[in-house]
Protein backbone atom coordinates (compact mmCIF):
# COMPACT_ATOMS: atom_id res chain seq x y z
CA UNK A 1 0.00 0.00 0.00
CA UNK A 2 3.11 2.68 0.81
CA UNK A 3 4.49 1.70 -2.34
CA UNK A 4 1.97 2.19 -4.34
CA UNK A 5 1.28 5.86 -2.55
CA UNK A 6 4.92 6.71 -3.06
CA UNK A 7 4.28 5.97 -6.46
CA UNK A 8 0.92 7.68 -6.99
CA UNK A 9 2.43 10.86 -5.28
CA UNK A 10 5.44 10.62 -7.72
CA UNK A 11 3.70 10.78 -10.81
CA UNK A 12 1.83 14.01 -9.31
CA UNK A 13 5.06 15.94 -8.32
CA UNK A 14 6.42 15.53 -11.82
CA UNK A 15 3.97 17.44 -13.65
CA UNK A 16 3.91 19.91 -10.53
CA UNK A 17 7.66 20.51 -10.99
CA UNK A 18 7.45 21.05 -14.59
CA UNK A 19 4.01 23.50 -14.08
CA UNK A 20 6.85 25.02 -11.23
CA UNK A 21 9.39 25.35 -13.99
CA UNK A 22 7.30 27.01 -16.52
CA UNK A 23 5.99 29.70 -13.82
CA UNK A 24 9.52 30.67 -12.52
CA UNK A 25 10.62 30.62 -16.38
CA UNK A 26 7.97 33.25 -17.23
CA UNK A 27 8.51 35.04 -13.74
CA UNK A 28 12.28 36.06 -14.82
CA UNK A 29 11.48 36.55 -18.07
CA UNK A 30 9.17 39.09 -17.14
CA UNK A 31 11.30 41.81 -18.14
CA UNK A 32 11.07 43.09 -21.51
CA UNK A 33 14.10 42.07 -23.97
CA UNK A 34 16.31 38.92 -22.46
CA UNK A 35 18.04 37.82 -19.50
CA UNK A 36 21.23 39.53 -21.04
CA UNK A 37 19.75 42.64 -21.72
CA UNK A 38 18.28 42.90 -17.97
CA UNK A 39 21.68 42.43 -16.65
CA UNK A 40 23.78 44.62 -18.85
CA UNK A 41 20.69 47.46 -18.38
CA UNK A 42 22.13 46.65 -14.63
CA UNK A 43 25.32 47.26 -15.13
CA UNK A 44 25.03 50.09 -17.25
CA UNK A 45 23.40 51.63 -14.62
CA UNK A 46 25.77 50.90 -11.93
CA UNK A 47 28.52 52.57 -14.33
CA UNK A 48 30.18 49.73 -15.47
CA UNK A 49 31.28 48.18 -18.99
CA UNK A 50 30.25 45.40 -20.70
CA UNK A 51 32.15 43.04 -22.93
CA UNK A 52 29.87 42.87 -26.20
CA UNK A 53 31.45 39.58 -27.41
CA UNK A 54 31.14 37.89 -24.17
CA UNK A 55 27.75 38.86 -24.25
CA UNK A 56 27.37 37.43 -27.53
CA UNK A 57 28.73 34.06 -26.85
CA UNK A 58 26.52 33.70 -23.84
CA UNK A 59 23.55 34.83 -25.83
CA UNK A 60 24.53 31.93 -28.34
CA UNK A 61 25.27 29.29 -25.59
CA UNK A 62 22.33 29.87 -24.12
CA UNK A 63 19.92 29.85 -27.39
CA UNK A 64 19.05 33.70 -25.98
CA UNK A 65 18.31 34.65 -29.25
CA UNK A 66 15.84 31.70 -29.61
CA UNK A 67 11.69 31.84 -28.77
CA UNK A 68 10.96 31.78 -25.47
CA UNK A 69 9.63 27.60 -25.49
CA UNK A 70 12.90 26.80 -27.27
CA UNK A 71 14.56 28.97 -24.36
CA UNK A 72 12.85 27.29 -21.48
CA UNK A 73 13.89 23.23 -23.12
CA UNK A 74 17.19 24.32 -23.04
CA UNK A 75 17.34 25.49 -19.66
CA UNK A 76 14.66 22.74 -18.12
CA UNK A 77 16.98 19.93 -19.74
CA UNK A 78 20.06 21.16 -18.88
CA UNK A 79 19.14 20.94 -15.34
CA UNK A 80 18.21 17.48 -15.81
CA UNK A 81 21.64 17.10 -16.78
CA UNK A 82 23.18 18.89 -13.91
CA UNK A 83 23.73 21.92 -16.04
CA UNK A 84 22.21 24.73 -14.16
CA UNK A 85 23.90 27.54 -16.50
CA UNK A 86 26.03 30.56 -15.98
CA UNK A 87 25.61 33.37 -13.24
CA UNK A 88 26.05 36.38 -15.47
CA UNK A 89 27.02 38.25 -12.34
CA UNK A 90 29.66 36.37 -10.75
CA UNK A 91 30.56 35.56 -14.63
CA UNK A 92 31.16 31.49 -13.04
CA UNK A 93 29.27 28.60 -13.22
CA UNK A 94 26.16 28.10 -11.14
CA UNK A 95 27.27 24.97 -9.41
CA UNK A 96 31.01 26.81 -8.26
CA UNK A 97 28.70 29.93 -7.07
CA UNK A 98 26.35 27.73 -4.54
CA UNK A 99 29.90 25.96 -3.73
CA UNK A 100 30.52 25.48 -0.02
CA UNK A 101 27.60 28.16 0.49
CA UNK A 102 24.91 25.07 0.19
CA UNK A 103 27.14 23.50 2.63
CA UNK A 104 27.55 25.98 5.29
CA UNK A 105 23.48 26.20 4.69
CA UNK A 106 22.75 23.16 5.35
CA UNK A 107 24.87 23.27 8.46
CA UNK A 108 23.91 26.31 9.82
CA UNK A 109 20.15 25.03 9.49
CA UNK A 110 20.91 21.93 10.80
CA UNK A 111 22.74 23.02 13.85
CA UNK A 112 19.46 25.72 14.29
CA UNK A 113 16.69 22.63 14.36
CA UNK A 114 18.78 20.57 16.68
CA UNK A 115 19.15 23.88 19.12
CA UNK A 116 15.19 24.62 18.71
CA UNK A 117 14.05 21.37 19.26
CA UNK A 118 16.31 20.63 22.02
CA UNK A 119 15.12 23.65 23.98
CA UNK A 120 11.41 23.45 22.80
CA UNK A 121 10.88 20.41 23.87
CA UNK A 122 11.64 20.26 27.49
CA UNK A 123 10.40 23.67 27.81
CA UNK A 124 7.04 22.71 26.68
CA UNK A 125 6.56 19.75 28.01
CA UNK A 126 7.32 21.01 31.67
CA UNK A 127 4.75 24.16 30.85
CA UNK A 128 1.72 22.16 29.60
CA UNK A 129 1.92 19.42 32.99
CA UNK A 130 2.67 22.75 35.44
CA UNK A 131 -0.11 24.67 33.40
CA UNK A 132 -0.58 28.39 35.70
CA UNK A 133 2.40 27.83 37.82
CA UNK A 134 4.99 30.56 38.45
CA UNK A 135 7.37 28.08 36.30
CA UNK A 136 4.88 28.29 33.36
CA UNK A 137 4.31 31.43 33.66
CA UNK A 138 8.09 32.70 34.13
CA UNK A 139 9.15 30.58 30.72
CA UNK A 140 5.88 32.30 28.94
CA UNK A 141 7.34 35.37 29.71
CA UNK A 142 10.63 34.70 28.28
CA UNK A 143 8.82 33.24 25.35
CA UNK A 144 7.04 36.25 24.68
CA UNK A 145 10.73 38.20 24.67
CA UNK A 146 11.88 36.09 22.61
CA UNK A 147 9.08 36.34 20.07
CA UNK A 148 9.24 39.88 19.91
CA UNK A 149 13.11 40.30 19.44
CA UNK A 150 13.55 41.07 16.31
CA UNK A 151 16.46 38.46 14.84
CA UNK A 152 18.75 41.36 12.98
CA UNK A 153 18.50 43.00 16.39
CA UNK A 154 19.99 39.79 18.78
CA UNK A 155 22.17 39.29 15.98
CA UNK A 156 23.96 42.99 16.84
CA UNK A 157 24.00 42.01 20.39
CA UNK A 158 25.33 38.62 19.71
CA UNK A 159 28.42 39.87 17.69
CA UNK A 160 29.16 42.51 20.13
CA UNK A 161 29.55 40.15 23.00
CA UNK A 162 31.25 37.43 21.16
CA UNK A 163 34.32 39.93 19.80
CA UNK A 164 34.30 41.33 23.35
CA UNK A 165 33.62 38.47 25.72
CA UNK A 166 34.83 35.56 23.10
CA UNK A 167 37.47 37.14 21.11
CA UNK A 168 35.86 36.02 18.00
CA UNK A 169 36.28 37.45 15.20
CA UNK A 170 32.65 39.58 13.95
CA UNK A 171 30.53 38.00 11.05
CA UNK A 172 31.45 35.26 8.76
CA UNK A 173 30.98 31.55 9.67
CA UNK A 174 34.76 31.23 9.94
CA UNK A 175 38.51 32.68 10.61
CA UNK A 176 39.53 34.95 7.33
CA UNK A 177 41.96 33.19 6.57
CA UNK A 178 40.11 29.93 5.65
CA UNK A 179 38.35 31.68 3.08
CA UNK A 180 38.50 29.82 0.14
CA UNK A 181 40.67 27.25 1.46
CA UNK A 182 39.78 23.44 1.09
CA UNK A 183 38.14 22.14 4.08
CA UNK A 184 40.58 20.52 6.87
CA UNK A 185 40.01 20.02 10.40
CA UNK A 186 41.30 23.52 11.51
CA UNK A 187 38.81 24.95 8.83
CA UNK A 188 36.01 22.93 10.87
CA UNK A 189 36.36 23.89 13.96
CA UNK A 190 36.87 27.51 12.69
CA UNK A 191 33.07 26.99 11.80
CA UNK A 192 32.72 24.91 14.96
CA UNK A 193 33.66 28.84 16.83
CA UNK A 194 31.67 30.63 14.86
CA UNK A 195 28.35 28.87 14.32
CA UNK A 196 26.73 29.07 17.83
CA UNK A 197 26.09 32.98 17.20
CA UNK A 198 23.37 32.55 14.17
CA UNK A 199 22.29 29.79 15.62
CA UNK A 200 21.31 30.94 18.66
CA UNK A 201 19.91 33.73 16.75
CA UNK A 202 18.12 32.58 14.01
CA UNK A 203 16.98 29.64 16.55
CA UNK A 204 15.34 32.08 19.43
CA UNK A 205 12.56 33.25 17.58
CA UNK A 206 11.93 29.51 16.12
CA UNK A 207 12.17 28.37 19.81
CA UNK A 208 9.73 30.08 21.22
CA UNK A 209 7.33 29.81 18.76
CA UNK A 210 7.50 26.06 18.99
CA UNK A 211 7.26 26.14 22.96
CA UNK A 212 3.92 28.12 22.73
CA UNK A 213 2.21 25.66 19.92
CA UNK A 214 3.51 22.74 21.84
CA UNK A 215 2.32 23.91 24.94
CA UNK A 216 -1.17 24.46 23.14
CA UNK A 217 -1.23 21.35 22.08
CA UNK A 218 0.05 18.87 25.04
CA UNK A 219 -3.15 21.09 26.94
CA UNK A 220 -5.85 20.01 24.08
CA UNK A 221 -4.46 16.55 24.39
CA UNK A 222 -4.08 15.96 28.41
CA UNK A 223 -7.85 16.97 28.93
CA UNK A 224 -9.39 14.18 26.75
CA UNK A 225 -10.84 10.87 28.33
CA UNK A 226 -8.19 8.28 26.86
CA UNK A 227 -5.99 10.11 29.42
CA UNK A 228 -7.97 10.47 31.93
CA UNK A 229 -8.48 6.51 31.68
CA UNK A 230 -4.79 5.84 31.68
CA UNK A 231 -4.51 7.79 34.46
CA UNK A 232 -7.16 6.23 36.48
CA UNK A 233 -5.79 2.68 35.62
CA UNK A 234 -2.36 3.64 37.32
CA UNK A 235 -0.59 4.40 34.32
CA UNK A 236 3.02 6.02 35.58
CA UNK A 237 2.88 9.62 34.43
CA UNK A 238 6.21 9.96 32.22
CA UNK A 239 4.41 6.52 30.12
CA UNK A 240 1.18 8.53 30.30
CA UNK A 241 2.67 11.53 28.84
CA UNK A 242 5.00 10.30 26.34
CA UNK A 243 3.34 7.15 24.41
CA UNK A 244 -0.06 9.06 23.42
CA UNK A 245 -0.35 12.52 24.47
CA UNK A 246 3.21 13.75 23.05
CA UNK A 247 3.03 11.53 20.00
CA UNK A 248 -0.41 13.28 18.94
CA UNK A 249 0.91 16.91 19.64
CA UNK A 250 3.91 16.22 17.57
CA UNK A 251 1.92 16.41 14.52
CA UNK A 252 2.37 19.89 13.57
CA UNK A 253 6.46 19.28 13.80
CA UNK A 254 6.12 16.55 11.43
CA UNK A 255 3.86 18.54 9.02
CA UNK A 256 6.33 21.21 9.03
CA UNK A 257 8.95 19.06 7.25
CA UNK A 258 7.72 20.48 3.73
CA UNK A 259 8.25 24.47 5.01
CA UNK A 260 11.52 23.07 7.22
CA UNK A 261 13.93 21.38 3.76
CA UNK A 262 13.64 24.59 1.61
CA UNK A 263 14.58 26.68 4.44
CA UNK A 264 17.75 24.37 5.09
CA UNK A 265 18.90 25.75 1.67
CA UNK A 266 17.32 29.41 2.00
CA UNK A 267 18.30 30.13 5.12
CA UNK A 268 17.55 33.56 7.31
CA UNK A 269 18.36 36.21 4.75
CA UNK A 270 18.15 39.22 7.27
CA UNK A 271 20.26 37.25 9.63
CA UNK A 272 22.89 36.16 6.80
CA UNK A 273 23.07 39.81 5.98
CA UNK A 274 23.60 41.12 9.24
CA UNK A 275 26.41 38.56 10.30
CA UNK A 276 28.19 38.53 7.04
CA UNK A 277 27.34 34.48 6.62
CA UNK A 278 28.09 33.09 3.12
CA UNK A 279 25.10 31.19 2.99
CA UNK A 280 23.10 30.95 0.64
CA UNK A 281 20.41 33.53 1.25
CA UNK A 282 22.18 36.72 0.60
CA UNK A 283 23.11 35.19 -3.07
CA UNK A 284 19.60 34.63 -3.76
CA UNK A 285 18.06 37.78 -3.17
CA UNK A 286 21.25 39.61 -5.08
CA UNK A 287 20.48 37.40 -7.81
CA UNK A 288 16.61 38.55 -7.94
CA UNK A 289 17.95 41.71 -8.08
CA UNK A 290 20.13 42.11 -10.45
CA UNK A 291 17.76 39.49 -12.46
CA UNK A 292 20.57 36.59 -12.96
CA UNK A 293 18.19 34.27 -14.73
CA UNK A 294 20.20 31.06 -13.99
CA UNK A 295 21.31 31.66 -10.84
CA UNK A 296 18.12 32.72 -9.53
CA UNK A 297 15.79 30.22 -11.69
CA UNK A 298 18.38 27.56 -10.31
CA UNK A 299 17.58 28.57 -6.87
CA UNK A 300 13.55 28.71 -7.03
CA UNK A 301 13.21 25.72 -8.79
CA UNK A 302 15.72 23.73 -5.91
CA UNK A 303 13.57 25.00 -3.57
CA UNK A 304 10.11 23.97 -5.11
CA UNK A 305 11.81 21.01 -5.42
CA UNK A 306 12.35 20.23 -1.73
CA UNK A 307 9.20 21.90 -0.95
CA UNK A 308 7.57 18.63 -2.47
CA UNK A 309 9.58 16.53 -1.37
CA UNK A 310 9.42 17.74 2.24
CA UNK A 311 5.64 17.20 2.01
CA UNK A 312 5.86 13.63 0.77
CA UNK A 313 8.24 13.11 3.75
CA UNK A 314 5.64 14.48 6.20
CA UNK A 315 2.80 12.76 5.02
CA UNK A 316 4.53 9.39 5.34
CA UNK A 317 5.69 10.15 8.49
CA UNK A 318 2.47 11.37 9.59
CA UNK A 319 0.96 8.01 9.42
CA UNK A 320 3.41 6.17 10.82
CA UNK A 321 3.46 8.17 14.13
CA UNK A 322 -0.63 9.06 14.03
CA UNK A 323 -2.70 5.98 13.82
CA UNK A 324 -5.89 7.86 12.68
CA UNK A 325 -3.71 8.66 9.46
CA UNK A 326 -4.24 6.63 6.69
CA UNK A 327 -2.34 6.60 2.88
CA UNK A 328 -5.58 5.65 1.34
CA UNK A 329 -8.65 8.10 1.23
CA UNK A 330 -12.07 6.95 1.99
CA UNK A 331 -14.32 5.53 5.45
CA UNK A 332 -12.09 2.23 6.73
CA UNK A 333 -14.21 -0.67 7.36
Amino acid sequence: MMLQYILRRLLIMIPTLVVISMLVFTIIKLPPGDYLDSYIAELQSQGETVDPKKIEFMRQQYGLDQPAWQQYFTWASGMLQGDFGYSFEYDLPVTEVMGDRVTLTIMVSLFTVIFTWLLAFPIALYSATHQYSWGDYGLTFVGFIGLATPNFLLALVMLYMANVHFGTSIGGLMDPRYLDQPWNWDKFVSVLEHLWIPVVVIGTSGTAGMIRRLRANLLDELHKPYVVTAQAKGVPPLKRLLKYPLRVALNFFIADIGSLLPSLISGAEIVAVVLSLPTTGPILISALQSQDMYLAGSFLMFLAMLTIVGVLISDLLLAWLDPRIRLTGGAQK
